[in-house]
């Protein structure tokens, strides 16, 4: 027999298996000796008191042992002989539509610019040691893309395009842990999600599939307004001959950095358009203080709770200030995709055991916001403002920073706190070089947060410039129904980098309803 029920606990309760047993027994009048088995299907914490609490949902077994796994299978059959699509850049969504593309009879042929997983996290270490970035491996190209080693953060508050809850699944095929499937905020971690992305890999070759590293996209084979192939370049062929040509439909998955594409289109005339992002710095606290002040506890989380997080978000003139891609007990990363320019991020690894805590404090951009028409003016004034970061940073990958209460009263910070980002940080008014647009409001933002959460508003924590990727600045029109192009016929604009996405769960579910059109249309064209 099983049972399914909701229970609001105390954190050493949730924490402990035969704690909970214990107390579900004693709540529901059973003999602890019959629970066979618990399995956690909703888990979230509430922090709005001072007692803390875990709120769950339990299903439990009585007598009897599950007879299937935590999560739904899914099958990927050989598609060795079938019909191939190509598909451009092996992020979230480019994965997730080569899984779909199998799970359809489809055999993908996937292209990645930069390197898989593991040969990828060689060039990243690089980054520290040389000061140098190598354009295509790095933290947002290279197999998984950009949220390969970015914490691999899985909510999304957008539930109306897909099936989010597939996408945790699929994941927990290839080695995740179940622990996503239940928790209010679940994230893989940067230390485990690579070891998940090789498997999907895996997956896709066993299937009859095909994974091409360091093979770029140069140009779409355009026939009568149809794509029927791509061009591409491989870096590991003779150089006398690095040319190739892939031939089928394009799912066109190439996250939100790839500047060149977005060139590339724009010269050859296939229509996109600009788009708002948003943009601010990392703001890194310790840890121990953003556990204080979000458990109200001095003497921080204790040993039953998670490293807190927040959420914070204000209206200063008209724009949306925010936290973004909340990192606790993670650390700042250096996220450039070329030379002479800074982009910083946040990671933390599955136990989020770091003693900082970090998060995007970004404003938002409106393509309107940057004057002219051109398509890519937002991306243009996104890439100035990492330029300019550079030179406050001795053209090295060495950060500007400036400690928090010094910011938002306009004082340079004589020295800096302590950080987690490796390659080093230095003192810098970015009060003063930061566009007036983004330091106002961001002022503003950080007054209103230090008002609602006491201690947040801080000299103890260090603004690290810049944070600019926080997604596309360019959509790629596509047919609302089709997901195609709205005038290229086989192309499918897909995730991030496409502007129709914000972030892994999403980009996955993108994925897959691309990929769906995709079959759709190569049946109709049988």
């Amino acid at each position: 027999m099983t049972s399914e029920y909701d229970f609001r606990v105390l954190p050493q309760v949730a924490a402990n298996e035969q704690s909970l047993r214990q107390y579900i027994a004693e709540e529901k009048g059973l003999d602890v000796r019959t629970i066979t088995h618990l399995r956690i299907l909703r888990k979230s914490i509430d922090a709005r008191q001072r007692t803390i609490f875990v709120n769950l949902k339990v299903r439990v077994y009585i007598n009897e042992m599950p007879e299937d796994d935590a999560y739904q299978h899914t099958f990927y059959p050989d598609v060795s002989d079938s019909p191939q699509v190509i598909v451009v850049g092996a992020g979230p969504g480019g994965l997730f539509a080569a899984l779909k593309l199998i799970e359809l009879g489809l055999r993908p042929i996937v292209l990645e610019r930069g390197k898989d997983v593991h040969e990828r996290k060689k060039d990243l270490s690089m980054i520290t040691k040389t000061q140098q970035v190598d354009g295509e491996s790095n933290y947002c190209f290279g197999e998984g893309g950009a949220g390969a080693y970015s914490d691999g953060k899985l909510y999304t508050r957008s539930k109306k395009r897909g099936n989010s809850e597939k996408i945790l699944h699929v994941f927990c095929q290839h080695g995740a842990s179940t622990n996503i499937l239940a928790d209010a905020h679940p994230h893989i971690g940067t230390d485990k999600l690579p070891r998940v992305i090789e498997n999907m890999r895996n997956t896709i070759l066993r299937c009859g599939g095909e994974v091409h590293f360091q093979t770029k996209m140069t140009r779409l084979i355009i026939e009568h307004d149809t794509v029927v192939g791509v061009e591409a370049e491989n870096y590991q062929l003779s150089t006398l001959n690095p040319h190739l040509s892939f031939k089928g439909p394009v799912i066109l998955a190439t996250g939100h950095s790839a500047r060149d594409v977005y060139r590339y289109l724009a010269e050859a005339k296939i229509e996109i358009e600009a788009k708002g992002i948003a943009v601010g710095v990392r703001l890194e606290h310790p840890s121990l203080l953003i556990d204080q002040i979000q458990y109200h506890n001095k003497q921080g989380r204790g040993k039953y709770l998670p490293a807190a997080e927040y959420s914070f978000v204000t209206q200063v003139d008209g724009r949306g200030v925010y936290s973004f891609c909340m990192c606790p007990g993670g650390f700042v990363i250096p996220a450039a995709t070329d030379k002479q320019q800074i982009v910083v991020n946040g990671m933390s690894p599955s136990n989020r055991g770091g003693q900082w805590s970090n998060s995007g404090m970004v404003v938002e951009v409106r393509a309107e916001d940057i004057a002219g028409n051109d398509a890519l003016r937002v991306m243009t004034f996104q890439e100035q403002l990492e330029k300019d970061c550079w030179q406050q940073g001795n053209r090295k990958q060495t950060a500007p920073a400036q400690r928090m209460a010094d910011f938002v009263n306009k004082r340079l910070s004589y020295d800096l706190p302590k950080s987690s980002y490796a390659p080093g940080l230095i003192s810098s008014p970015l009060h003063f070089w930061m566009p007036e647009m983004i330091t106002k409001r961001l002022q503003e933002g950080f007054k209103y947060f230090g008002k609602h959460a006491h201690g947040f508003l801080t000299n103890d924590a260090v603004m690290i410039g810049v944070e600019t990727r926080t997604s596309s600045p360019v959509r790629i029109i596509r047919d609302n129904e089709t997901l195609m192009h709205v005038r290229i016929q086989g192309l499918f604009p897909c995730g991030e980098g496409a502007g129709y996405a914000g972030g892994i769960v999403s980009a996955g579910v993108d994925g897959e309803r691309c990929a769906e059109m995709c079959a759709e249309y190569i049946k109709k064209g049988a």
